[in-house]
């Protein structure tokens, strides 16, 4: 395989790019890294140069919420003449990130096309208005399997996988590739009894946006704290939603109990994880949930929602983490791991283990080896896991 496209609305620079933005640029970043020429285009957004070369990537970025895809299927049937930013662009496969709404690259494309799937959205389209919310669900339930009716697609969790079945997808082409994690860096401390807070302690690792469901987190704190002193909440990550749940928490008398960090660099996000007692992810709906196994990395279990989908393949549940089904349920379990150390120690180690199994070089090799089988003509299927890279 010589070239790749890649399509997403977002790249991880943008102020609302997240962890499906950090997926698809790691699987970049290992296929350039084997001598595959890897272009990904994208949405512009404020200070962001239309070209860049990140991590041996070639960025193009051009449009902005709405108009990024029908200025990126533009580009490539341009670029198919020798016209524009793709122009001379010769892949051998497209990667079509549906967050939502594909961009039905193979309109344009005369590369195969893999759509890249990491959860429903079923769920998140009201926030984008009664209008827009049923179009954009008939685009992704109705339309998208339509036009993908041949194509391969590519997801991070089983239950995504089985999100896409509900859809009318074939198992048959539907290949799992879960998402890896990076080390630890190596000047920060792992998660030990020496970096955790003397005084009782949850973090939030998330975008700061509805779906996220944050204010359950805040909930929870004010719920718990007369009875837990000195308890703290920290949020990591920014998002447009931030100011909402800044005065949520000023609503609930606890703004001197919350710590909003908002978007920090690898080496803080990780001083912040080691220091915690529990990690909790309200979120309504995960794909997988990356910051689950970031948060293992120091030994700190998560607790979330059974009905997100993709947190019942991230936590093993009673073994690395909790899944709970409601808000009094989340509350409860929080109060339950903060005043029983030696559950939470033991949740927090099983977690620490099942992390090591999680590389961005194994997700990069999986999806590498569904590239080369699509690029073949050929379809994969079920959970791919590879532990070494197939030079070709």
């Amino acid at each position: 395989m010589r070239e790749v496209l890649l399509l997403c609305w977002r790249d991880t620079g943008h102020p609302q790019g997240g962890g499906s933005e950090r997926y698809l640029e790691q699987v970049g970043a290992h296929l350039a890294a084997r001598g595959v020429k890897v272009t990904l285009r994208t949405a512009g957004y404020p200070g962001a140069p239309k070209r860049e070369r990140v991590d041996g990537i070639e960025i193009s970025r051009a449009g902005g919420r709405y108009t990024v895809y029908p200025r990126a299927l533009a580009a490539i049937a341009l670029g198919r003449f020798g016209v524009g930013p793709l122009k001379g662009l010769r892949p051998d496969a497209v990667i079509d990130t549906q967050n939502g709404i594909p961009f039905f690259a193979r309109a344009a494309a005369a590369a195969p096309t893999v759509v890249l799937v990491h959860h429903g959205h079923r769920e998140q389209w009201p926030v984008a208005g009664r209008l827009v919310g049923r179009i954009g669900w008939w685009i992704e339930s109705r339309l998208s399997p339509r036009v993908h009716r041949h194509n391969q697609y590519l997801t991070v969790s089983l239950p995504s996988a089985e999100e896409l079945a509900a859809l009318g997808v074939e198992q048959s082409r539907v290949a799992v590739v879960r998402n890896g994690a990076e080390p630890v860096p190596a000047q920060v401390a792992a998660g030990s009894d020496a970096t955790r807070t003397a005084h009782p302690s949850i973090v939030v690792l998330s975008r700061l946006v509805p779906h996220k469901q944050i204010e359950d987190a805040l909930n929870a704190v004010a719920t718990l704290r007369p009875g837990i002193p000195n308890l703290h909440l920290d949020v990591i990550g920014g998002g447009w939603w931030a100011d909402n749940l800044k005065a949520h928490a000023h609503r609930l008398g606890i703004a001197e109990a919350v710590t909003f960090h908002g978007h920090v660099d690898e080496t803080r996000k990780h001083e912040l994880l080691a220091r915690a007692w529990v990690h909790v992810l309200p979120s309504r709906k995960e794909g997988w949930g990356l910051a689950v196994i970031e948060a293992a990395q120091h030994g700190v279990p998560t607790i979330g929602y059974r009905s997100s989908r993709g947190l019942t393949d991230s936590i093993v549940d009673g073994v690395t983490g909790l899944l709970v089904d409601d808000p009094t349920q989340l509350t409860e379990a929080v109060g339950d791991l903060l005043t029983e150390p030696d559950t939470r120690t033991v949740l927090g180690e099983k977690a620490r283990t099942r992390a090591h199994e999680f590389s961005w070089e194994q997700t990069g090799n999986g999806v590498y080896e569904v590239l080369a089988a699509v690029a073949r003509g050929n379809r994969v299927s079920g959970l791919v896991a590879t532990a070494a890279a197939n030079q070709s």
